[in-house]
């Protein structure tokens, strides 16, 4: 499956926007669960996974009325959200989604939130492993050396 083209080249996004982009804790993880698809995929698979992260469960544990509530915000709220600041791709017929260029704008504050993630957690675990150079160990080391 190819990657969704868009029109129009990216433009930058403002401070304002980044900030509103990671407010949402969905959105963010929404955007770490992208992070490891270089093609798009079904946000039905996407969804289970945040679903998961949510509740710290595995994501085969997730009720239903979990996954729907991440389902239905993501196609309703957050993708759209994310497809307008030109981070994401959308394809509506199919819902499927990939990490548009947008993106690398928003990486380097995506990195400095993961601090602040709940530890000891499925999405923690997730986090470093994907990291795979205890970047997380890192940053909250980092951070507190910067707190008084």
């Amino acid at each position: 499956m190819e990657a969704l083209a868009r029109d129009e080249p990216p433009a930058d996004l403002s401070a304002d926007t980044i900030l509103e982009l990671l407010a949402n804790r969905r959105r963010r993880y929404l955007l770490y669960a992208l992070r490891q698809y270089d093609d798009p995929i079904e946000l039905a698979s996407v969804a289970e996974r945040i679903a998961g992260w949510e509740h710290d469960i595995a994501p085969e544990e997730v009720s239903r009325n979990e996954y729907k509530s991440v389902y239905v915000s993501s196609v309703q709220c957050h993708v759209p959200k994310l497809a307008d600041a030109g981070v994401v791709d959308h394809n509506e017929e199919n819902h499927s989604v990939v990490l548009a260029e947008n993106y690398e704008q928003l990486e380097p504050y995506l990195r400095l939130v993961i601090v602040d993630e709940p530890r000891n957690s499925r999405l923690h675990a997730a986090l470093e492993a994907e990291s795979g150079d205890g970047l997380i160990r890192q940053l909250r080391e980092n951070v507190a050396r910067l707190r008084p």
